[in-house]
């Protein structure tokens, strides 16, 4: 590796997806002459790290904080990666590396999609430092090169549904290893998979009636608006937004839709692709649309992508989802009702819900164009999690953002200054009640 002794940083991973990713990026920092380490909380963590440097965490979150606090200092920890920062025993270890001033390098689904993944210093979504200044965005970007796209990435949800299946049967298979793991999904995996292939089974006959209703909708000549709904399990709903939940969510919308937008307008509510099928939205839509007096009014479509819906909609209703950046893409008014990283002026409608149905507007072209370079540069990397060539983009462009990143600490740390975190544990907060 270029560079003196003081360079070299030691790498600490936490949890990562059900991909190779996190071990491919591990492997070429060790590569770089990097200090590379990991912890395991469960089996299928253990199945997709297959280098050394690991060791096992067996206890329960509220045995965690003191766990780490004498590995970063056994190991001299300079750096934690982890992919979500929402995940409780994420929560818990950034609160914790924080008295060291360490830093800490976020990695999540794009921003931009599909060719990019996110990779930002400190927290990412809700938890970004970003600014909410359009002024700011266009005063960066004027040194930054056009936007391009990146180059495509393919990724696969096949190869996406097999190895979260392998990492599931590790988890289970290897739970005795790991006694106090317990996971940050509301639903057990067999659950999830017993309502997926449920659903599986139905996708031939659903895709025949989203693409009959598609057709209907984009062909006719009333005004439509498009609520993309999200996971219910995704941080963004649980933490970065005032919902409990989707159905919270769903039911705020589509009374508002009835009280405020024109009489001649449609709501399409689009089904999340990766949605498990635990809860049936197209019910709870039907439910509430019945109740607001607008049955006729709401459409729900299937799976899919709103992609073909947005080039022709009126606006785009969302609380956070990525799917509001694709709108402004194409030029849409967009409404968001979390906390999203592109939710400021001259970007998204500021006035509220009830309004933006008659006010919503485009957002300005000049800011949003400085806003996608300006997000690409700093917080996004070109690659996939789910492809081979995806993976070795980004775990490129991941080495060079994570050796470019110089914090104070670092010098400190090689320099043989050490820290210990075990007299600071009584300024931690509790952690998560029932977790």
């Amino acid at each position: 590796m270029d560079g003196d002794i003081a360079r070299r940083r030691s790498y600490l991973f936490l949890q990562g997806m059900a991909t190779d990713f996190m071990a491919r990026l591990g492997r070429a920092l060790m590569m770089r002459g990097h200090g590379v380490h990991r912890v395991n909380f469960n089996g299928g963590d253990r199945l997709f790290w297959r280098l050394a440097g690991a060791v096992d965490y067996r206890g329960d979150l509220a045995g965690w904080p003191r766990f780490l606090a004498r590995i970063l200092t056994e190991w001299r920890i300079t750096d934690i990666i982890l992919f979500g920062d929402c995940r409780p025993l994420h929560c818990a270890a950034i609160k914790l590396v924080a008295l060291r001033g360490l830093p800490v390098h976020v990695f999540e689904e794009g921003y931009l999609r599909p060719n990019w993944v996110t990779l930002e210093h400190g927290g990412v979504n809700g938890n970004s430092s970003l600014p909410r200044d359009p002024e700011w965005f266009r005063t960066n970007a004027r040194s930054l090169p056009p936007w391009d796209g990146g180059q495509p990435v393919r990724n696969s949800y096949f190869r996406r549904a097999i190895e979260d299946i392998l990492y599931t049967a590790g988890t289970i298979l290897l739970a005795w290893r790991y006694p106090g793991y317990r996971t940050h999904r509301p639903w057990h995996p067999l659950a999830e998979y017993a309502s997926g292939a449920r659903r599986f089974l139905r996708q031939p006959i659903a895709k025949r009636r989203r693409a009959q209703t598609l057709i209907q909708i984009t062909e006719g000549n009333g005004p439509y608006y498009v609520f993309p709904l999200q996971l219910d399990s995704d941080s963004q709903i649980r933490y970065h937004s005032q919902y409990a939940g989707m159905t919270s969510a769903i039911r705020h919308v589509i009374g508002s839709f009835a009280r405020c937008a024109p009489a001649d307008s449609l709501l399409v509510i689009t089904e999340h692709p990766l949605d498990n099928g635990i809860s049936n939205w197209q019910r709870l839509c039907r439910h509430h649309a019945v109740q607001a007096g607008v049955e006729g009014r709401v459409v729900y479509l299937e799976g899919g992508s709103p992609e073909t819906l947005l080039e022709r909609s009126h606006g785009v209703v969302t609380v956070n989802s990525t799917v509001g950046f694709l709108a402004l893409n194409f030029g849409r008014p967009v409404v968001a009702l979390g906390y999203a990283v592109y939710d400021m002026p001259d970007l998204t409608f500021q006035g509220g819900l009830d309004d933006f149905w008659l006010w919503g507007m485009p957002p300005d072209v000049t800011t949003f164009d400085a806003f996608r370079r300006v997000i690409a540069a700093q917080t996004q990397l070109n690659g996939g999690y789910f492809c081979k060539a995806g993976i070795t983009a980004a775990v490129a462009g991941a080495v060079a953002r994570l050796e470019s990143y110089r914090p104070n600490c670092i010098e400190i740390l090689a320099a043989g200054t050490e820290i210990d975190l075990r007299e600071n544990l009584d300024r931690l907060p509790a952690p998560a009640a029932g977790v």
